[in-house]
């Protein structure tokens, strides 16, 4: 199931504003947002993502109208997250990325390679 328009509309917006990405690992609200370690298959210049990076492949993507889950964290408790696996092409590894909304925040909880062959369910630590 995909999200509502007003939803992607608003990650794409937020995904465009620096002052509103938020990467913060703590033990209530775990990240594992590892752009560095994702190779860039165009990338010229840039041979890998950068969190700058990683946050406009998520708004290209959903501005694309790329399918996006709605999961149920474990931790925090009770709190939606949305993930999006992006497939860069047949001789690329599948992306994982994960975000949060939060108040006028967007707050980035995974990117990084799929631990998990393409097409497989989310293992992630989500319901």
């Amino acid at each position: 199931m995909s999200i509502e328009d007003s939803i992607r509309q608003q990650l794409i917006t937020l995904a465009r504003k620096p002052k509103a990405q938020i990467v913060m690992h703590t033990q209530s609200s775990p990240t594992d947002w590892r752009p560095e370690s994702v190779r860039k298959p165009d990338g010229d210049f840039e041979t890998h993502y950068t969190s700058e990076s990683a946050w406009e492949l998520i708004a290209t993507q959903l501005e694309a109208g790329c399918e996006v889950k709605t999961v149920n964290l474990r931790k925090p408790a009770g709190k939606k997250a949305y993930v999006i696996k992006v497939d860069l092409g047949e001789h690329e590894r599948v992306i994982y990325v994960k975000v949060q909304l939060g108040t006028g925040k967007i707050i980035g909880r995974s990117f990084h390679y799929s631990e998990h062959p393409k097409n497989q369910g989310d293992q992630h630590g989500n319901k």
